[in-house]
């Protein structure tokens, strides 16, 4: 079988602390430029309480909005995806473990 070879640089290192997708759009991306939620919003064509809900953590980040982040800021898409496949992965194998020990 062959696999599909991927980039080193899109792996994360297990000690940073885990962060949702929307903590690090918000804290490493928005507020260091200066940038809102209303003018991504704008930029993007993702409404303003979808980017919210992303900011809380109630929303994913699907390849629509990788894309269209991607357009206007620095991360490529794949970096979103990853980032939210990471975060998704983490809380998943979290609550697993959780069941395990309740067993």
């Amino acid at each position: 079988m062959n696999l599909i070879k991927l980039d080193p640089l899109m792996d994360f290192d297990p000690s940073d602390p885990l962060r949702s997708p929307g903590d690090v759009l918000l804290n490493d991306h928005l507020r260091p430029r200066t940038m809102t939620l209303s003018w991504l919003a704008r930029r993007t064509g993702i409404s303003v309480s979808s980017l919210r809900q992303i900011a809380r953590g109630e929303r994913r980040i699907n390849a629509e909005f990788a894309l269209r982040l991607a357009c206007v800021m620095d991360p490529t898409p794949a970096y979103w995806l990853v980032l939210q496949a990471r975060y998704d992965l983490t809380i998943v194998g979290a609550r697993r473990d959780g069941r395990r020990r309740l067993t």
